[in-house]
């Protein structure tokens, strides 16, 4: 019987996961982990294209995957120019964008790149992303700075955020479209975004800029003492902002990419580990605070606390107890991107979405 499957790509810092869907079934799962060894060969995230290529066509042949089966691959979307929420078909030009880091150097530009030359291996496959980090619902006044050279950008997990929104009013019966909610994704990096209505009206510029530090971005820093380091001469603008985007956070502190690694120093005793969990969980709380006063006092009806790090309970339970006068906390442990972009795949292969280009 002939199948349209699915193989959805999610290629992270250290691992690149992935999946095959037949509809809504996965049918096989894997996350290939990469040493720091290996990844340190290459000088930038795209350069890691046909390493990570090959590892997963390896994988595929491994398991005897009908690869004739796939006529869908998706990556999770990367740094290109400010889009509207969507499914976008990967073009020349997106790759293009994505490989050329012109909007931004981060790993998540490595998913729509891998989708599209993956989907060239396959017969009669084409390469999609969705939802990518640079969705851009915000309201005008929320990208004014303090000064007119400046404005605050939409650069956030906005596939996860719009997953957990969604899932949260199918548990309550309700359209995510009719609810005022607060999302905090918890992982690599942290973006606390206002969903009102259905619209992510606000967020923190999570990728290089503001919020709440996270497991490997360093968030928000007194800016004279940044700018006065990036003139002190010892350091290159790359190196500043791989401090900021990629080398911050907890990493910064331990020296891990493993946010699990440092709550387990914290859970044997080590003061060092609590105090600087303590201090992000309260950086979080305070950014989810702020996003309350988005609403015009119209009632939010939930805060949702996701990603990787909220599978840790003494974090999560931490927040909630924070946050919880402002409404009630929901706890969506873990980053769902795989089914999250296989809810798209559903929806092109039932054509009930109409497929966007990238201009």
């Amino acid at each position: 019987m002939e199948r349209n499957l699915s193989l959805i790509v999610n290629p992270r810092n250290i691992y690149t996961e992935l999946a095959i869907y037949d509809m809504h079934n996965i049918v096989f799962h894997k996350k290939i982990n990469h040493s720091e060894k290996d990844l340190k060969k290459y000088k930038c995230y795209c350069s890691q294209t046909d390493f990570r290529k090959d590892l997963i066509l390896a994988e595929l042949d491994k398991n005897e995957i009908n690869t004739g089966q796939i006529k869908f691959v998706f990556g999770r979307g990367g740094l290109i120019r400010p889009v509207e929420s969507g499914v976008y078909e990967v073009s020349n030009k997106m790759v293009d964008d994505l490989v050329n880091c012109r909007l931004g150097k981060d790993v998540v530009n490595l998913g729509g790149v891998l989708a599209f030359h993956l989907a060239k291996s396959f017969d009669n496959c084409q390469a999609y992303i969705a939802d990518p980090v640079v969705v851009d619902e915000m309201h005008e006044i929320a990208k004014i700075t303090g000064h007119p050279d400046i404005r605050r950008k939409s650069v956030f997990h906005a596939l996860n955020q719009k997953v957990v929104g969604r899932k949260y009013a199918d548990s309550i019966r309700k359209n995510y479209d009719d609810l005022n909610l607060i999302v905090a994704h918890i992982g690599g990096g942290t973006s606390v975004g206002a969903h009102k209505k259905g619209k992510v009206v606000d967020v923190n510029q999570a990728f290089d800029g503001e919020g709440p530090f996270s497991a490997i971005r360093a968030g928000s820093l007194p800016i004279g003492e940044l700018i006065r380091a990036c003139y002190s001469g010892e350091y290159t603008m790359d190196e500043m902002l791989q401090k900021q985007s990629a080398q911050g956070g907890l990493y910064a502190y331990f020296n891990t990419y493993s946010a699990m690694e440092v709550c387990q120093l914290r859970d044997e005793g080590n003061p060092k580990a609590e105090l600087i969990l303590n201090a992000m969980i309260y950086q979080i709380a305070k950014s989810i605070a702020s996003m309350s006063v988005v609403f015009d006092g119209q009632k939010i009806d939930g805060i949702i606390i996701t990603g990787a790090i909220a599978k840790d309970e003494k974090i999560s339970s931490k927040i909630k107890s924070l946050v919880g006068h402002i409404s009630e906390v929901f706890i969506y442990p873990g980053s769902d991107i795989l089914a999250g972009l296989n809810y798209y795949a559903n929806l092109i292969n039932r054509g009930e979405i109409k497929v966007k280009q990238y201009i």
